[in-house]
């Protein structure tokens, strides 16, 4: 008898983050519309692309919770307990928890920030360690829209959660009110949340925000594509894609696309994906809110709004929340 070889198969991803990103790939691109999560943009380019987004002169989210976080982190580390972690979630630079910790670091048993780029990760918390020589820091490698499990350090101790830089503002309503829950399970009863939100405002600097002269939030979508070539074998041309950002002014978000200039077919991890001239891939929303709208979503979500905090604009939020 002939043994019957196995078939070959047309990607093989070399781990279980590779075959997880194939996954959801493969599926947001097999939809219509298309799509990907927003999470995949954060490889170490995308995660650097981002810190260079920040210093644009048109994206004001960065500078103004900047200068709420300066002038009101004392009140802010107020409500945290003694002897606590400070959990980060999806921490990213560490410019913004930098301020929070020289606020509360003298009062904080640990920080742990959590991100789901490693390498970024470890390069920032090697920086505050160095800031912060007497601090516990316990980086943790992880995608924050899912369970993860935190270092020894946090055990038996008070629990206050960070969570700046509007990126709640990327999940949809009904997973922001997830992660809002999730968050306070991982945290416990009568934990703190500091979160950071974007307000809406007029759309002219909503949509300049979003696509900076210098092209750089461009860069940051496209390598969405450079990345798929990296690790899932695709061969998108990047050139024949270009971004698109908009203010969805009905849903309150702006949305980033990659739209396809011309028809063509590309393969990912395997698969043939068909684009039309036109079609694009749908790569982020980022949702704005008002204070009302945002502190109805903490309050079904268990948690009590305690403080607020706008910079001196009224374009941005910081919201500090005790869960119920």
């Amino acid at each position: 008898m002939v043994a019957l070889q196995k078939p070959r198969l047309l990607f093989e991803a070399q781990t279980p983050e590779i075959a997880a990103f194939a996954a959801d790939a493969l599926a947001g691109l097999s939809a219509t519309p298309k799509r990907i999560l927003a999470k995949y943009f954060y490889d170490h380019e995308g995660s650097r692309l981002f810190e260079e987004i920040t210093r644009q002169p048109e994206y004001y989210p960065t500078r103004c919770e900047i200068e709420i976080l300066r002038t009101h982190a004392a009140d802010m580390a107020s409500f945290i307990p003694d002897d606590a972690v400070l959990i980060e979630f999806g921490s990213g630079s560490a410019t913004k928890a930098k301020i929070l910790l020289e606020a509360a670091a003298s009062k904080l048993a640990a920080y742990i920030p959590v991100d789901i780029s490693r390498e970024f990760l470890e390069q920032e918390a090697s920086e505050l360690r160095r800031a912060f020589p007497d601090l516990i820091v316990a980086p943790v490698a992880a995608d924050i829209m899912h369970p993860f499990e935190l270092p020894a350090v946090a055990d038996r101790k008070p629990r206050a959660g960070f969570f700046p830089g509007s990126t709640i503002g990327n999940l949809e309503p009904h997973d922001a009110a997830a992660f809002l829950r999730n968050a306070g399970a991982l945290l416990g009863p009568n934990s703190l949340l500091i979160v950071g939100v974007d307000l809406v405002k007029d759309a002219e600097i909503l949509n300049a925000a979003y696509n900076d002269k210098a092209g750089v939030t461009e860069a940051f979508n496209l390598n969405l594509l450079t990345r798929m070539n990296r690790e899932l074998a695709a061969d998108f041309k990047p050139e024949t894609f270009e971004h698109h950002a908009f203010y969805n002014r009905e849903r309150r978000r702006i949305e980033m696309h990659l739209a396809s200039l011309k028809r063509q077919k590309v393969k990912v991890a395997g698969q043939v994906i068909y684009f039309r001239a036109g079609d694009t891939i749908h790569t982020e929303n980022s949702y704005k809110y008002t204070l009302g709208s945002f502190s109805a979503l903490a309050r079904g979500s268990r948690w009590t709004p305690v403080a607020t905090w706008t910079d001196s604009q009224n374009l941005f939020s910081v919201h500090a929340l005790i869960h119920r």
